[in-house]
């Protein structure tokens, strides 16, 4: 019954932000670890960010580093992925995954397209 559904996702130009979110729910999303990962066309899956159960500690991909912040609200069962100085590299199906007791659930994604 586990549940992941992304929203935020859209048609962006060069240099613009959009903050996508995953809510949540089925399963104990407070001792899960979260990640964002993203698929381009011609191009395998690869991790964009994950972060903690707690929050605490925070990974990135180098590609995205300093551009996009992963957070979470643990309370709201919801994971945030910002993303500011976006580059049409940046495009993209992006999901939203969980792992907890060695499972990983996977949201459908949702489609950023960064185009002039």
């Amino acid at each position: 019954q586990a549940q992941l559904v992304e929203s935020g996702g859209g048609l962006v130009q060069p240099g613009g932000s959009l903050r996508l979110s995953c809510a949540a729910s089925g399963f104990a999303f407070t001792i899960s670890v979260m990640s964002w990962y993203r698929q381009a066309p011609g191009k395998e899956r690869e991790l964009v960010a994950g972060i903690s159960s707690s929050g605490g500690s925070t990974n990135y991909a180098d590609s995205v580093k300093g551009r996009f912040t992963i957070s979470r609200d643990n309370a709201k069962k919801t994971v945030y992925l910002q993303m500011n100085s976006l580059k049409p590299e940046d495009t993209a199906v992006y999901y939203c995954s969980a792992r907890r007791a060695g499972v990983v659930s996977w949201g459908q994604g949702t489609q950023v397209t960064v185009s002039s």
